[in-house]
């Protein structure tokens, strides 16, 4: 997996415990530290989640490799 891929899909892990917190207890963590979710701080931070999710689609059409 190239670097790239993995820093994506570190950032897409975080943004799915986020949801999972919006989902559970109502809580957006980001917009939470960030000064509400209008702030550009959080938007910024949204979007490049967002770009990160897309970049991890490869991972999707990418066959799987088993070591054995």
């Amino acid at each position: 997996m190239k670097i790239l891929q993995k820093i994506a899909l570190a950032l897409v892990i975080i943004g799915a415990i986020n949801w999972g917190m919006v989902g559970l207890f109502k809580m957006d963590l980001v917009a939470s530290l960030f000064d509400g979710s209008d702030s550009i701080i959080s938007r910024v931070i949204y979007t490049v989640i967002a770009i990160a999710g897309l970049i991890n689609i490869g991972l999707l059409i990418e066959p799987i490799h088993e070591d054995r």
